[in-house]
């Protein structure tokens, strides 16, 4: 996890493309809401994958998100059983449910149903929100920090010069 944060970090501090760290934030934010073990899970991999999204990112913050989903389950619960227990929408939820591959899906679970619907609905909010923050950061923190003693003395050791190669 340290080294998945450094490399964040390294991305931050570098010229990867704005759109490569905030899509991979949000990404991880759609698997780390959602319950681990759900199919739509290794589409959501499979995204992260092909779309080449920045795969450190997307690690530290799937943590991140499965941390904050714990604290919000009982919200996602709530959605998810209002949904499920809609009289208009008990006809829809009868006909998935006849098929095998929407039994798979666990849409009856009301956890897994109402992250989804969030954390879908969240998706293109939050990775322009990330892209945002990593413009604002490149542009008015980095040269801040940068010029700060601790970094350049950092940045001047033996360590730093020997993870610059390694990384």
């Amino acid at each position: 996890m340290i080294d998945s944060l450094l490399k964040l970090l390294k991305a931050l501090n570098s010229d990867v493309g704005p759109w490569q760290i905030s899509f991979a934030g949000a990404l991880a934010l759609i698997i780390g809401f959602t319950p681990l073990w759900s199919p739509h899970n290794l589409l959501i991999l499979l995204f992260a994958f092909v779309f080449r999204v920045h795969l450190a990112t997307f690690f530290v913050f799937w943590g991140v998100f499965s941390a904050l989903a714990w604290l919000l389950d009982p919200w996602f619960h709530a959605i998810g059983l209002s949904l499920l227990n809609q009289d208009s929408l008990q006809g829809f939820w009868t006909g998935l449910y006849q098929s095998d591959f929407w039994q798979a899906t666990r849409f009856n679970h009301s956890i897994t149903l109402g992250s989804l619907l969030v954390s879908v609905l969240a998706f293109l909010p939050a990775a322009v929100i990330f892209r945002l923050g990593v413009v604002q950061y490149r542009a008015y923190m980095l040269p801040y920090i940068d010029k700060l003693k601790v970094v350049q003395l950092l940045k001047g050791s033996r360590f730093y010069q020997l993870y610059e190669r390694i990384g």
